[in-house]
């Protein structure tokens, strides 16, 4: 028997650290990049550069691969379909991940679901929108494309029908939100098997700035036990129902009336989970890993009482190793994690864990290594 081969479609940080989830195993990984440059065909050494978009270039890229999957939600759902009809394993397959590529088509089945969501409609332009305020009480309205977007990109926040003509320029579907007062953003991070089988990391507050994941602290603090298991069993309510296989986010608002309701979905290891690397008995990758070619999951409990997750933005500081000797040398214990990119201000270029028994003093250092490599603090 030789060990299976995972094929990866894209190149970014995802599919560098799922990479090397599935070095101790054994497991052999094929990329699809579409740069040399790019963060895990920096690492991979079986690596194809071509476009995702072109069902020919898939079809080439399949061959020898005992399972397709994915670092983005962006694969045209059709030729995924296409992938699955002649017979090759995509995973989570095209009926699931539609659900992460089209926010229309996931607000209207988990409405069907009853799953809690924020009010929502397609709106067909800027008149359409206001009717919607107006339906809730008035603006501020939230706007996304329903397809494309992330890490803030492809939402706005509109005060009024003029704001709201710009979503439209784009020339495709437009969802609009209630703007949901919540009191923060949790995560339920899960992972499940072709044949059923799911586990459930502990649910994570997420803070994000100006769209961007900033820090993840796990488990969520002061989120009480039913509070906890609640949106665990939504999670794997919905990865069951939507037949999702690897890694599934959901990313909740908590509402300042004491309800949980269903922001996003994201069908692949996600930010929320990177905590896991180094507090988590399995990380989210190596589970990834294990689901998509139906191995026994790891076990997703923590290490430590706490561990955050701090993200490592681009600034104007491009000598990061240079930081290393302060940071390794003022906390031994923390873990840095680097992706290969090229500084650009506000870039995702890689995150940092830190774990331990008291909140504050994880927090602290966590925030001190992420600004220090930064270069937003010097001492």
């Amino acid at each position: 028997m030789t060990f299976p081969v995972v094929g990866m479609v894209g190149g970014g940080q995802l599919a560098r650290m799922t990479h090397e989830a599935g070095i101790p195993l054994g497991i052999r990984f094929k990329l699809l990049s579409d740069t040399p440059q790019d963060s895990a065909a920096q690492v991979v050494g079986d690596v194809v550069v071509g476009d995702y978009r072109d069902l020919d270039t898939l079809r080439d890229f399949a061959r020898g691969c005992d399972v397709i999957t994915f670092d983005h939600e962006h694969v045209p759902t059709e030729h995924l379909r296409a992938l699955q009809a002649e017979g090759i394993a995509v995973r989570p397959g095209p009926d699931a991940l539609v659900h992460a590529q089209d926010k229309g088509v996931m607000r209207a089945r988990l409405d069907a679901l009853g799953i809690p969501c924020p009010r929502h409609r397609v709106v067909a332009d800027p008149a359409d929108v206001a009717a919607f305020a107006a339906e809730g009480g008035g603006f501020p309205v939230v706007l996304k494309t329903v397809r494309g977007g992330y890490d803030g990109k492809g939402v706005w926040v509109v005060d009024d029908e003029e704001q709201a003509a710009d979503p439209f320029k784009a020339g495709v579907p437009v969802l609009a939100e209630e703007k949901v007062d919540f009191v923060r953003e949790l995560a339920a991070n899960v992972v499940r098997s072709p044949h059923g089988q799911a586990v459930a990391y502990p649910v994570v507050e997420s803070v994000q700035v100006g769209g961007v994941c900033d820090t993840v602290i796990a488990p969520a603090p002061g989120l009480s036990a039913e509070q906890s298991a609640g949106a665990q069993e939504l999670a794997l309510r919905i990865a069951r129902e939507l037949d999702v296989v690897g890694h599934l986010a959901v990313e909740l608002f908590e509402t300042r009336d004491g309800r949980t309701l269903v922001n996003e979905l994201a069908m692949r290891p996600h930010n929320s989970g990177h905590w896991t690397m180094d507090g988590a008995v399995t990380s989210q990758f190596a589970n990834h890993v294990r689901a998509l070619l139906d191995l026994p999951l790891g076990d997703p409990r923590p290490r430590a009482p706490w561990t955050v997750m701090a993200n490592v933005l681009g600034g104007d500081y491009p000598d990061m190793y240079g930081a290393y000797l302060h940071c390794m040398a003022r906390d031994p214990q923390l873990k840095i994690h680097m992706y290969g990119k090229d500084v650009k201000p506000g870039r995702k270029v890689g995150h940092v864990n830190t774990y331990g028994a008291d909140l504050a003093d994880v927090r602290e250092r966590a925030r001190h290594a992420a600004d220090y490599l930064r270069g937003t603090i010097t001492e």
